[in-house]
This record gives structure tokens, sequence and C-alpha cells, in this order.
């Protein structure tokens, strides 16, 4: 089994709140994290399944069920089927507010199910369990090349060869399609389109998102395609990396980028067949692109912020680390052991007044390009670099 980095703040957060939310995307692994824990803790659990129904039937009067299990920690698994629960668990956590009774488990972020209304606020705090990262993939010897090929969903980062981690992610993929994007936010969504659009976010990875082009694509409308991207990001599949425009005397882009979070299913939607085709592919340098981001906002501190920095005039950074309002640090990503910058970047660097800038390549080590760029491997920036912003 592969230690998840956010079960220690899963621990303390169990001490500490009554209710506890852990939210992510489907087959992540939250429910096998959630049981660890209270049985780590040696709580006497309630596990409920929201997408069964017999227990929907057992909850049928779900206020008079809770009240009689005050010292029991409940599981509601994939809550968002049931977001009425939202309004009900409040008098309960208040006429008993004791931590860790209520652990509760969504694929959906709950902005976005309909009927989440009722504020728990000061009462719940909120997780979030990303794929398997570059680190707890080390963690249990798995290699850099295989994580990024495979990407972290468990079953399919573990799974047995090539041929399984790709049937495993096809019928996600389906899956999501054809049903549990619609069940997870109770609306009715065209499979054909749905299908079409993962396509052409995966063919068009890390590109600056225009709603008018995929509307003209999909043959729907800019409000349609704005809401299913925000179901995609919702869902935890889909991840904008935002422009940085607080500066009145450029001409900047505004318009966010659009990634696929997750490398594997990234490289199944543009047909990659195995890891060692990955460097031959057109996309390659979207790919890695896409999987820097991914790990870096999986590994930041909380105080970091994640932008993308582009001019009109040409000055360009592939991310820029800020700290409030303050950048920290531009970084370029780049899939070649020996890169090369354009002017754009050292652009960059002069409008935010920044003395040093970082590039990531593929191949690990350290080396300095010139005196303000810095180049290194993904697992030592992770490691060595980001920690200390």
């Amino acid at each position: 089994m592969i230690h998840r980095m956010l079960a220690s703040q899963l621990d303390i957060l169990l001490r500490e709140f009554p209710a506890i939310a852990l939210l992510g995307p489907r087959q992540v692994g939250k429910t096998t994290l959630a049981l660890s824990l209270i049985k780590k803790q040696k709580k006497k659990t309630l596990y409920f399944d929201l997408e069964s129904d017999a227990d929907l039937a057992r909850l049928k009067d779900s206020a008079y069920v809770f009240d009689q299990y005050p010292d029991h920690c409940i599981i509601l698994d994939e809550v968002q089927r049931m977001p009425h629960l939202f309004a009900q668990l409040r008098p309960v956590i208040d006429r008993h507010k004791k931590p860790g009774r209520f652990l509760l488990t969504g694929s959906a972020s709950p902005e976005l199910v309909k009927g989440v209304s009722e504020s728990l606020a000061g009462r719940i705090a909120f997780a979030e369990l990303s794929p398997v990262s570059l680190t707890e993939a080390k963690s249990s010897r798995i290699s850099m090349q295989r994580h990024w090929f495979r990407g972290g969903f468990p079953l399919a980062l573990t799974a047995s060869n090539d041929d399984a981690f790709i049937r495993w992610t096809e019928n996600f993929i389906r899956t999501y399609i054809e049903r549990d994007l619609s069940l997870l936010f109770g609306v009715g969504l065209s499979e054909k389109t749905m299908r079409n659009f993962w396509y052409m976010l995966a063919a068009n990875q890390g590109s600056i998102w225009s709603a008018e082009k995929y509307a003209r694509a999909l043959g729907v409308t800019s409000p349609t395609v704005k809401r299913y991207l925000d179901f995609m990001e919702g869902a935890f599949l889909v991840r904008s990396l935002p422009a940085w425009y607080v500066n009145a005397n450029k001409r900047l882009v505004k318009a966010p980028k659009v990634y696929l979070r997750d490398s594997g299913l990234l490289h199944v939607l543009n047909r990659v067949h195995s890891a060692t085709d990955l460097p031959l592919h057109l996309g390659v340098g979207a790919s890695w692109e896409g999987y820097v981001i991914e790990q870096i906002h999986q590994h930041k501190p909380g105080h970091i912020d994640l932008y993308y920095y582009r001019t009109y005039h040409g000055a360009e950074c592939d991310v820029l680390l800020m700290k409030g309002l303050k950048p920290v640090l531009a970084i370029e990503i780049k899939y070649s052991s020996n890169p090369s910058l354009a002017k754009g970047f050292y652009s960059v660097l002069d409008d935010l007044k920044l003395k040093h800038g970082h590039v990531i390549i593929p191949k690990e080590g350290l080396q300095q390009l010139n005196r303000q760029i810095t180049c290194s491997g993904l697992e030592h920036f992770l490691t060595e670099v980001l920690p200390d912003l």
C-alpha cells in the first residue's frame, strides 16, 4: 500500500474538528485512507456508502440515526449523493460537538453540488486527496518515468503492465463520461459532447482557454462549454492555471491555461501506448509541463500560489510562484537535457524585478546555466527548492 502524505494532516484534523470532508476524484483512495485512519485511532465506526441503495434506506431518518451513535465516527462515503445531509449535520454536531464525529468523502467540489447551502463554518475542515504524488511514488520505489506515464491513480499506477494500465484507464474514462459526471452534479450531460470535450482538452494540454473555440468545435454555446469545464474542475480532473495580470503597465494575457491533472489520463486519451513511446510523441512537451505543474501544486507550501505570466510583447514564463502579491520565482519547464531559454523569459525577470529564475527538466541534478538561472530535475526542485520559498 502506498503511504499518502495527507494521512498525517487528516490524523490531526480528526482530533480537532467534529467533521472532516475528504475530497478528491473517484478511485483516488479516499475510502481506503479514511478507514485506515479510523482504525489507527481505534474509534468505533459506522460506515455508509451513499451509492448503495441499502445504505440510503438506512439513512432515511438520518438525524435520528446520527443522534443514536454520538460516540462513533460516522463515515459518509460519496456525500454529494445526499447534499441535504450538510444541512442536517449542523444541529447534530451542535448537540454533541466532539472531534472526529463525521468523516465525509466526496468526488465533487461541494460548491458545485445542488443543495449544499447550509454552512458548517467552524465545524468542518476540508482536505483534498490528489492522485499519488511523485514523492509518494518514489517512497514506494516507483520510478518517475513510470509515474509520469501512468499518472497517480493507485490502480493505474500499480497495474501489472502497461496494457492493464491502459484497460483500467479507458474504463475509468468511459464510466466518467457515461455516468459519473451526471451523477456527481445532478445534471444531464451529453455523452458524445463530453467525450469530444475530453479529447479536445487532451489534444490542447496547457493551451490558453478559449470558450468560443471549444464551443464552435463542439457545436454548443460558450456558457455550455464553460459549464462543462466547471464540472471537470469540480470533479478534480482538470486544473486551470490562472494568468498573473496585476501589472497596469503591461498588456497581459488574462485567460487561464487548462491542464488535465492526471498524466495517465492524458496519455491514454492521446493514444500513448507505453512509456518508451512517450518521448517520441508530439505532445511530450505539453505532457511534461502539465505533470510538473501538478506536482508543484501537490507539494507547494500553503502560502505559495501558482500562476503563469505572458504579455503581448513576448515576455512569458510557464509558472510564476507568488507569495501574496509578491512574485517569488519564475519557472520555465523544458523537456530537454540541455535547455535554452528565449529572450521572453528574461523579460519576465525584468518585468517583475526577479533576480533569479529556475528551469525544470526531466534529468536529475543541479546546474547553474548563468548567474540568473538555475536548472534542476523535478525531484530536486520539489524536495530542495520549493520547501524553502
